[in-house]
C-alpha cells in the first residue's frame, strides 16, 4: 500500500527522487499520467494493468468515456528510476501539473500523486477544514 507525504525538489532536468518508501511498492519502473485536481498519478505495473483493463470496458459510444480515456492515456509515460532513485517527469506532465521547483509526492493507497507544493498546500487548506463533512458523506457509501 502506498502512503506517506514527501517533499522534494525537481532538478534542472525535471527529475525528482522517488522516496524509498514509495519505490519499494512501485519498483524501479512505473507509470505516470495526468491525474485529477491538476496533480499527476503514479501507478505500479499491476495497478496500471488493473486500471487499464477496467477502462477498456468503457463504452466507446459515450463521449465522456472517450474523453476520459483519451485524457488519461494520452499523457501517460512509463518511467524508470536511475541509480540514485530519480526519475524524469516528462515536460508535458510537468506542464499539466504546473510543477515548478518544489513538489510533494504522496502515497494514496493504490497510487502515488505528484503535486506542485504551492498547489498541494492550497488544496489542503481548502479540504482539511471540510474533512468531517466529507466523512459524513462517505458514511452513505458504507465507509
Amino acid at each position: 500500500m502506498l502512503m506517506g507525504e514527501f517533499s522534494h525538489s525537481l532538478d534542472a532536468k525535471g527529475r525528482v527522487t522517488l522516496p524509498s518508501e514509495l519505490r519499494a511498492e512501485l519498483s524501479e519502473s512505473f507509470y505516470v499520467t495526468k491525474g485529477l485536481d491538476n496533480c499527476l498519478f503514479v501507478y505500479g505495473k499491476e495497478e496500471w494493468e488493473n486500471l487499464s483493463n477496467k477502462l477498456k470496458t468503457l463504452p466507446l459510444s459515450k463521449p465522456e468515456a472517450r474523453a476520459f480515456v483519451r485524457f488519461f492515456f494520452s499523457g501517460a509515460r512509463k518511467v524508470e528510476c536511475d541509480k540514485q532513485g530519480r526519475f524524469l517527469i516528462p515536460q508535458n506532465l510537468r506542464t499539466y501539473a504546473d510543477l515548478k521547483k518544489d513538489v510533494v509526492l504522496t502515497g494514496v493507497m493504490t497510487r502515488a500523486e505528484i503535486w506542485d507544493k504551492e498547489r498541494y498546500d492550497a488544496y489542503n487548506s481548502e479540504v482539511n477544514p471540510k474533512v468531517t463533512e466529507i466523512v459524513s458523506e462517505l458514511v452513505d457509501l458504507g465507509i
